[in-house]
């Protein structure tokens, strides 16, 4: 039987505990904070790290009794130990240091963007490396080349705003409430994607650059208002997102050509996005496409105990002075 890996998840504004057994997902409780930090327009650190520590005991209990075991039946902990918000990170590292402990388990440490990408064994348990990954999320944006298993070689990153970031200002600016990746979705439905031009930054090999398209319609909304010209909010959204998610597409596609790969893989929050599974859909004929259900897109546990039960399988273990990694960047190993 496959050993049972319980994931703890708390990186950023989510507090997740699911518990796995190979791929087969028992339970999967997310407790989301989006409601308490809507009022301020983005996650504020310290009140998350709180929330987090309220809620997974709750979320455990949650977990356990949906998957129907006990503690006693657990493998392994893996946890998200980096990157995200430090204090975030510490509540979710500290609570599977203690668990592992008490369990006499190891202690796996998962790294948030290699767990993002692990989400589609969830989903697809025969996908297999290799395969280019696009991972768009708020705090993310890589290409990234799959070799094996957890072995994975970074082609392209953003140069400054990631994906996500850039969604949440521009929502922000467009007067629509956090987080504002689903609210552009929502609205860009309504809108025309031609009728604003929008810059496209040229950058070196497949990285990305956010930044300047995102100051591109602020200058516009704020030229807008100065000479009282009105902005039809809707195209400004979807032309917008159609910046953007050509540019993910675009960047994507090449690197997956260099490789010589016919299997791309979406993950991150950004890829529940239905234009930019729309745009990649188009290119079915080329590649095999892969993207997870939207409840594994956002942050969860589930993805963690996958790439926990991946690394258990490699007999990767941390010592139980682990600590939380904050600016870890892909493939570098967290112990």
């Amino acid at each position: 039987m496959e050993p049972l890996i319980l994931g703890i998840e708390s990186s950023c504004d989510e507090t997740s505990v699911a518990l796995l057994r190979g791929k087969q997902v028992l339970s999967n409780i997310i407790s989301t904070q989006i409601k308490i930090h809507e009022e301020y327009g983005g996650v504020v650190p310290e009140i998350a790290s709180r929330k987090h520590i309220e809620a997974i005991d709750i979320v455990m209990e949650e977990a356990l009794k949906e998957a129907g075991v006990t503690l006693d039946e657990v493998d392994a902990v893996a946890v998200t130990a980096g990157p995200g918000l430090v204090g975030a990170l510490l509540v979710g590292v500290s609570y599977a240091k203690a668990l592992a402990y008490a369990l006499h388990v190891s202690l796996i440490p998962v790294h948030h963007i290699e767990g993002h990408i692990a989400a589609n064994y969830i989903a697809f348990p025969d996908l297999k490396p290799p395969f280019v990954a696009l991972v768009a999320s708020g705090g993310h944006s890589h290409i990234v080349y799959a070799k094996a298993e957890m072995e994975f070689e970074i082609l392209g990153q953003t140069i400054d705003d990631a994906a996500g970031e850039a969604f949440d200002k521009v929502a922000r600016v467009l007067g629509l409430s956090y987080p504002g990746g689903v609210k552009i979705d929502h609205l860009s439905k309504q809108g025309n994607k031609d009728a604003y031009p929008l810059p496209k930054a040229k950058v070196q090999g497949y990285n990305f650059s956010f930044s300047g398209v995102k100051t591109a319609v602020m200058n516009l909304l704020h030229h807008a208002e100065q000479v009282g010209e009105s902005v039809n909010k809707a195209d400004l959204a979807a032309s917008f997102q159609e910046n953007v998610v050509q540019v993910l597409r675009e960047h994507t596609i090449a690197a997956a050509r260099e490789r010589n790969v016919k299997q791309i893989c979406l993950a991150g929050g950004v890829s529940a996005n239905s234009r930019l599974r729309e745009v990649f859909d188009e290119m079915k004929d080329e590649f095999s496409i892969y993207y997870p259900p939207l409840q594994l897109c956002t942050d969860n546990a589930a993805m963690i105990a996958c790439a926990g039960g991946i690394l258990h399988r490699q007999k990767i273990v941390a010592p139980l002075d682990l600590n939380a990694y904050p600016s870890v960047k892909l493939g570098e190993r967290i112990l």
